[in-house]
């Protein structure tokens, strides 16, 4: 039980360690996963269409909840996590979005991250894809990550959502993830041409599984990381009812939990701050304070409208029309079964003081909660908007040495100024774009938040009782050099040895956008550094920069 690499977690980081350290045949790498295999025959995890389904029950999703969050009307709200090979990119819903050039370039103006500019990240984007229309300056061709772009013939109503956003003022964009990700545009998907969910396990794991230098233990649920003095050499780990297991590791741990498992684990360790440690009788092995702290997500909320024309995915819903589905999906990889249905977006400024887009937009052609929930009984469309960088700040901490009892989490949602006024523009701005031309066709009753919620206080309301998350934890054990740092530019943990973390928990601020290209990209990025290998060279692609080019200001009602 001794490999050169232990890997902690095969998600969307561990899968990318694991695939990219066993292309060197000299080299062993253990990989645990909490959870079970990704099964292949279980649509609710292969079917793009069918996203909400593992989010439902814990097959599949850790399902954690937070704190009651104060600023939310003290609701414990979902904070879903993926269980199994493939971790989160298990359960995502397969948007395929970088973020915005200007948060890596923010990113490298941070002391220790210079390397993480925008250019030097793009050629890692690169690495990690093959899109289906071939490769350009932005996207690549031969990467383990299949990504697939809208298609001329989908549904009516993906292309009235964009133009509508244009005929509000907005720029339009033909790649989100290209040039200008600013505007309105079609959104790729991580699927593959065959219609099936493209999670790390099917795009990394696949290529690496045979391998003779890597062992994959399932149903492993790490207990801690192992030190001697202050240098990590091995991880324990519970499997069933089996008595624990230690494996030894010769050169590293790579702890790649995501941003709500890692800081769990190296407060077990005996790593974060030591009141805390102390406090639960844990030796101290290293106090770092920032171990948990500096948590950030994506919260956003749903603007529902009746829609006048059978054109919506109303009748996907009903149980007599998915068996058709379901068989145009399996025996032919095409069809409504085929797409997650999230093939239209944007990101707008929503005033002038944002240099980059500050909020997101989802178009779904039903009005339907993320998890399934709450369908609306008739033909119906929705936009999810969001902020993209609030400054509200959370924390993770373990309330027990035992791997099995879930943490404390708060987010602290809303706790910022910033935050209601983002919102009250997004609801407003998001209301100016569907009552545009291109919508009047298909636009019926506004179903949520409803059209009399019109003042600042009634948005509020709104926003307080029916904001969810995102699914979007990160930035939980950031990188850099200040007294809140957990690691540094490449993963290593401060203060101690032989241990790194990898995955969206080091990110030191949130993107502008789904996180699940930008965890692989990081991945990539520091593989190439523990292997000794120099660094891709740096992009020379241009890419758009606002240069305070004027926005839309949202009306404001008292």
């Amino acid at each position: 039980m001794e490999y050169d690499y232990i890997i902690i977690g095969a998600g969307s980081a561990g899968n990318t360690l694991a695939a990219r350290l066993t292309e060197d045949a000299d080299v062993s790498v253990l990989l645990l996963e909490a959870g079970g295999p990704d099964y292949r025959l279980d649509f609710r995890t292969q079917m793009p269409a069918a996203l909400a389904y593992p989010l439902q029950g814990t097959r599949y999703n850790w399902a954690y909840k937070t704190d009651p969050e104060p600023h939310m009307n003290n609701r414990r709200m979902d904070c879903g996590r993926g269980k199994g090979l493939g971790g989160s990119s298990l359960i995502n819903g397969m948007c395929y979005i970088r973020g915005n050039a200007l948060d890596y370039d923010n990113w490298a103006t941070m002391p220790g991250l210079e390397d993480w500019s925008y250019l030097d990240c793009l050629p890692y984007f690169r690495k990690a894809e093959t899109r289906d229309i071939g490769p350009n300056d932005y996207h690549g061709g031969d990467g383990p990550v299949s990504v697939t772009t809208p298609k001329p013939g989908n549904n009516v109503l993906f292309h009235a959502m964009v133009e509508a956003g244009v005929q509000a003022g907005y720029p339009k964009t033909e790649d989100l993830n290209g040039y200008q990700q600013e505007g309105f545009g079609p959104m790729d998907r991580t699927v593959t041409p065959n219609g099936r969910r493209a999670s790390t396990a099917r795009g990394y794991l696949d290529q690496a599984k045979d391998r003779p230098n890597l062992t994959i233990v399932t149903h492993a649920v790490t207990d801690r990381v192992l030190f001697e003095n202050k240098r990590a050499v091995g991880v324990k780990y519970l499997r069933g009812r089996e008595q624990a297991t230690t494996a030894r590791a010769r050169r590293e741990v790579l702890l790649c939990g995501g941003a709500i498992a890692s800081p769990q684990v190296l407060q077990r360790s005996g790593v974060g701050p030591a009141s805390l440690l102390k406090g639960l009788g844990i030796e101290v092995v290293h106090d770092l304070p920032g171990v948990g702290q500096n948590l950030q997500d994506h919260l956003e909320m749903y603007l529902q409208y009746e829609c006048k024309q059978p054109v919506s995915l109303y009748p996907a819903l009903k149980w007599w029309n998915q068996p058709a589905i379901g068989a145009q999906w399996l025996f032919a990889g095409s069809g409504i079964g085929a797409s997650n249905q999230f093939e239209a977006g944007g990101f707008i400024r929503s005033r002038d003081e944002f240099d980059w887009p500050n909020i997101q937009f989802h178009f779904l052609p039903v009005a339907v909660s993320y998890n399934g929930s709450n369908a609306y009984d008739g033909h119906s469309f929705q936009a999810h908007v969001g902020s993209m960088r609030s400054p509200s700040r959370g924390r993770i901490q373990i309330r027990s040495t035992d791997p099995k009892v879930d943490p404390s989490i708060l987010f602290n949602y809303m706790a910022h100024e910033q935050d209601w006024q983002e919102f009250r523009d997004g609801i407003r701005l998001t209301r100016e774009i569907i009552n545009q031309p291109a919508l009047d066709p298909f636009r019926g009753k506004e179903l949520s938040p409803g059209v009399e919620a019109q003042s600042d206080a009634d948005l509020d309301a709104f926003v307080r009782e029916h904001a969810e998350t995102a699914y979007h934890p990160s930035c939980s054990c950031k990188m850099g050099t200040d007294e809140m740092a957990v690691v540094d530019g490449q993963g290593r943990v401060h203060g101690v040895e032989g241990l790194r973390v990898v995955d969206a928990s080091i990110m030191p601020q949130i993107i502008t956008g789904n996180l699940n290209a930008t965890t692989i990209m990081i991945a990539e990025k520091i593989a190439d550094r523990i292997r000794g290998r120099q660094p891709l060279p740096r992009s020379t692609a241009a890419y758009y920069v606002a240069k305070g080019s004027p926005v839309r200001k949202a009306p404001q009602r008292g």
